[in-house]
């Protein structure tokens, strides 16, 4: 396994259009990173330029030791699993997974050898003598990951492989590749994966780091915990947590070092401790708090925000209130036994967000404003 490196990586097409933006990241060896963003943000296309499928205009990549802009990509020590599988039709199982190694021209005992440790590892041995046709999706997402692992290569590069599956087929492989990510580590074969997806509970389940990516750009890389509690900018906390953060404009003051936050002609005081890690002390933010991070308080409670309720959505074992306070929306994630009777809509409630775990972002620059020292 290797580390890999991109530096300063561009990828602009025909007519001016920059689709990737000069961008820096490194891939520790035996890491599982994740690339994660909405369509178009160019994660695809920066794994396609890792495994040499497109042609990079400006940058490097490095795999290990060796840059590798100008090898052609069966000479880059990668192995590639895609969306749709690509296995050869014709192809039994176990000629599917051993054609890398056939291709090379490996010895046949070596090449059985690998082809069983890997059905092995994978449980697919009952597989090898089916045609691709006679697998299920997941179990054809399995020969497409064994295929790539067999080769053993420097870098293993996933894009998008599970968008083709079911919810419930999606999870259980979600935990097969990690789990098959930890073993491999564990036996001291650690391997260096980066691994593409639009779906954030899949790269905060599945990455040891996640980069987040917008329209080219890296808005940021961290663990999931660090992506969640303290998201660098507006667009990362928008993006990372289900249901999504509330964002909302406000004014920011502060009197006696208390910060408070007005929201139309509603104003509460927020924590003390906040006011330590403003690198602002008043103007227009952009205030920001997580569905689960908002108290449901009895009626008449001081210091809350009142608002009426729009859309009260039963899940079982909690309750999403959508509540508009002075023309703006926001979610509560409620647990169900926390009322008597579900609130309906048109009810008044009064919200208090907890006030440690409030963000404040400039409107212009979408930073966050209030990370300090937390």
């Amino acid at each position: 396994m290797a580390e890999l490196q991109l530096k300063s990586l561009e990828k602009t097409y025909g007519g001016g259009f920059k689709a990737v933006h000069g961008i820096d990241l490194t891939v520790q060896e035996g890491e599982f990173m994740v690339l994660v963003g909405p369509s178009g943000c160019a994660k695809s296309t920066t794994l396609r330029m890792i495994a040499g499928l497109e042609t990079i205009t400006g940058g490097e990549i490095r795999i290990g030791n060796r840059v590798v802009n100008d090898i052609v990509p069966g000479k880059r020590g990668i192995a590639m699993v895609f969306q749709n599988y690509a296995l050869y039709p014709h192809m039994k199982v176990r000629n599917n997974l051993s054609f890398g190694l056939r291709l090379k021209g490996r010895p046949k005992p070596e090449i059985e050898g690998a082809t069983q440790d890997v059905s092995r590892v994978l449980e697919i041995e009952a597989l090898l003598d089916r045609l691709p046709k006679q697998l299920s999706g997941g179990q054809a997402q399995r020969v497409a990951v064994g295929r790539a692992l067999i080769k053993q290569p420097e870098v293993f590069l996933f894009d998008e492989p599970l968008s083709n599956l079911d919810a419930k087929l999606r999870a259980s492989m979600r935990v097969r590749i990690t789990d098959l990510h930890k073993r491999l580590k564990s036996e001291g074969r650690p391997a260096t994966v980066v691994y593409v997806t639009h779906d954030q509970v899949e790269a905060m389940t599945m990455g040891d780091r996640i980069c987040v990516m917008r329209e080219g750009h890296i808005m940021q890389v961290a663990d999931p915990t660090t992506l969640y509690e303290q998201p660098a900018n507006s667009f990362v906390a928008g993006f990372i947590g289900m249901p999504e953060m509330n964002l909302i404009d406000a004014i920011l003051t502060t009197a006696g070092g208390i910060p408070s936050i007005t929201i139309g002609d509603q104003t509460i005081a927020i924590s003390e401790g906040l006011g330590d890690r403003l690198s602002i002390g008043e103007g227009p933010v952009k205030f920001g708090i997580r569905p689960q991070h908002v108290d449901v308080c009895p009626g008449g409670t001081e210091n809350c925000f009142s608002g009426t309720i729009t859309t009260a959505e039963f899940l079982g074992h909690e309750v999403n209130l959508h509540i508009r306070i002075n023309g703006e929306t926001f979610v509560a994630v409620v647990p169900s036994d926390h009322f008597s009777t579900i609130p309906r809509r048109g009810e008044v409630v009064a919200i208090r967000p907890i006030g440690q775990r409030i963000h404040l972002f400039d409107r212009l620059t979408e930073e966050n404003i209030s990370l300090g020292s937390l």
